[in-house]
This record gives C-alpha cells, structure tokens and sequence, in this order.
C-alpha cells in the first residue's frame, strides 16, 4: 500500500499526489521489472541458485519482455483493503478445521466456492499435492511478510505521522477500548476453529450439558431397562 501523497524533504508540508493519480504504471512496470531481474543476477553472481540451472537465457527473455503491474484505487475504502490483507498476513493458509479425513494418501477438506454462490464443497487431494500447495504460502528465509518503508518505518513511524497529521490538520485516531476477549473468540480469532460447532457435520451447535470440575468422577448413569 502507498500513501497518497508524502512528506517535503524538509518537512515543512505534505505534497499531495494528483487527484486520480498517484505514479505512470507503465514506470512502474519498468522499474519492478529492473528490479527483480537485479535481484535474479546478484544471486547468480553470488551462486545462490542451483549450478544446474541456467538462468542467462531466461533473464534475456525476461529482460526484453514487457511486464504488467495492476494498480487501482480500492472499490470499499482502506478498511477494506485492511481486512483483505488482514486474513492474509495474520491467517495460516489452511486451518485445521477445513481437514475432514485421511484415506489412502488421499486427504478431504472443506472449501467455500464464492463462484456458486458462497457453498462449501469437499476437495479431494494427494498428500503431496496438499503440500505443495500449502508451502506455496510459505516464504523463502529472509523475506518477511510485512515490509514498511517510508511513513511507516517502525524507526520513526510514530513521529512522522504524528508531523503529517499536525501539518494535515487531521486529529489522531482515538485508541479502541481495551476488550476482555473470551478463550472460544481468541481461538476462533487466530486459527479459524470454532469450538461451538460439531466436529463431525460443522453445522451443528454444541450445548453444554455439564461441567465436571478436576478430580471428579464421572456421574454414574441410571439404568432403567
């Protein structure tokens, strides 16, 4: 995410960008693909990629073709953007409670297809595959997930948007009230279980029936045959 403006080189005011317009795409394509490609021939350089693998010809091609970079103004706000991000960057890729079985290297979970209209559906994959594609979340050492530059840089991140709020004229957002989260919300919060639910058809809702303190017995049961 970029800022829509930034701060002089002084600090003396805040430069907004045009309105509808923030920085030329084509640039940026340009300048994303210079990037990664120098990245690519510095680890050639240093011999951090397989020996057997030949990259000179695909740096060529790469070099010589054009690149698309997307940017756009989101629909929904930048709460949206927010909480988009959000189920990304805090979420593991795939929660336990989406596993249904395990038969034969054959794995069953659960996934909602929003293209029909929002129903869940069982996915039938191969152990391996079911790797695959879960490292496919995973990053390679050394990159992190969450990057800030700029405004953002944990260094000065607080003083420098406190300068542009005061130079904006813009109050600080008030702090949200500290919450008592119960044990089940926190839960269902960082790993997507919902211990509510039935384990079994993950539509039904468990009642508590009886508490049983440590240490004590279970009940004895009435036989009334």
């Amino acid at each position: 995410m970029v800022t829509g403006g930034a701060l002089a080189a002084d600090g003396s005011r805040w430069i907004p960008a045009r309105k509808r317009f923030l920085f030329p795409v084509r640039a940026l394509s340009k300048v994303f693909r210079g990037k990664v490609l120098a990245a690519l021939e510095h680890a050639v350089a240093r011999e951090r990629l397989p020996a057997d693998l030949d990259v000179g010809d695909l740096l060529r091609t790469l070099r010589g073709t054009p690149w698309v970079v997307y940017a756009k103004p989101p629909f929904g706000g930048p709460a949206q953007v927010l909480a988009y991000l959000g189920r990304y960057t805090h979420r593991i890729a795939l929660s336990n409670d989406r596993l249904l079985a395990l038969h034969d290297g054959v794995v069953a979970l659960r996934w909602r297809d929003y293209a029909d209209g929002n129903r869940m559906k069982t996915m039938h994959l191969t152990a391996a595959e079911l790797l695959r594609r879960f490292l496919l979340h995973v990053l390679p050492p050394g990159f992190p997930r969450i990057r800030h530059f700029g405004l953002l840089a944990n260094r000065h991140r607080a003083q420098r948007l406190a300068h542009c709020r005061a130079l904006l004229a813009v109050a600080s957002p008030p702090r949200p009230p500290p919450q008592h989260e119960a044990a089940l919300d926190t839960l269902r919060r960082l790993t997507g279980v919902d211990l509510t639910r039935c384990p079994v058809c993950h539509e039904g809702t468990l009642c508590v029936v009886a508490r049983l303190a440590p240490g004590t017995l279970t009940p004895a049961l009435l036989d009334t045959s």
